[in-house]
């Protein structure tokens, strides 16, 4: 991401406390994966952020958009959709490791914000909907389209001998 775009001043924030002002970004981003959900290069990410700030910090409340791309994990279609990344970050000059962010002067660096908040919703294991059949093992039709003929249970041989066990 640029990271010129997302470093933010805010000594008009500073100079009072309670003092608010919206931000509404829109840059392009890059690497943004998580196994086969990704952000592709490129992409707009629509970034609305309302600051404020608190005494010696400034709070930053908002939300990342972004288009994101993957495939089903169950019947393998190409999937391609809006995920919305909540952020909430407080910023200040003595950050507490884990819990808040640096606040350098009067500039803040939102890059390493927004991209864990778009790291975090995209999905691990997307589906195309909630009741995807998948593709069927043994002829690899997609189940979502036709049923196949295939018997329901394959029988692998190497677990042949369990077949023999009767369990009371």
């Amino acid at each position: 991401m640029p990271r010129d775009v997302l470093t933010l001043g805010v000594a008009d924030l500073l100079s009072r406390p309670s003092r608010r002002r919206e931000e509404h970004l829109e840059v392009e981003v890059g690497d943004l994966t998580v196994v086969g959900s990704l952000v592709a290069e490129g992409e707009a990410l629509k970034i609305d952020l309302l600051l404020e700030a608190l005494n010696e910090a400034v709070v930053v409340k908002g939300t990342a958009a972004a288009v994101w791309q993957g495939e089903c994990r169950r019947c393998l279609r190409p999937l391609q959709e809006t995920l919305r990344a909540p952020i909430l970050e407080i910023f200040e000059v003595d950050p507490t490791e884990g819990e808040t962010h640096p606040l350098v002067g009067d500039l803040i660096d939102i890059e390493p914000v927004v991209r864990e908040a778009v790291l975090l919703e995209l999905p691990l294991a997307p589906l195309c909907r909630a009741d995807c059949a998948g593709l069927c093992p043994q002829c690899g039709t997609d189940r979502n389209e036709a049923p196949c003929e295939c018997a329901d249970e394959a029988h692998d041989p190497r677990w042949a001998g369990l077949d023999q066990l009767h369990l009371e």
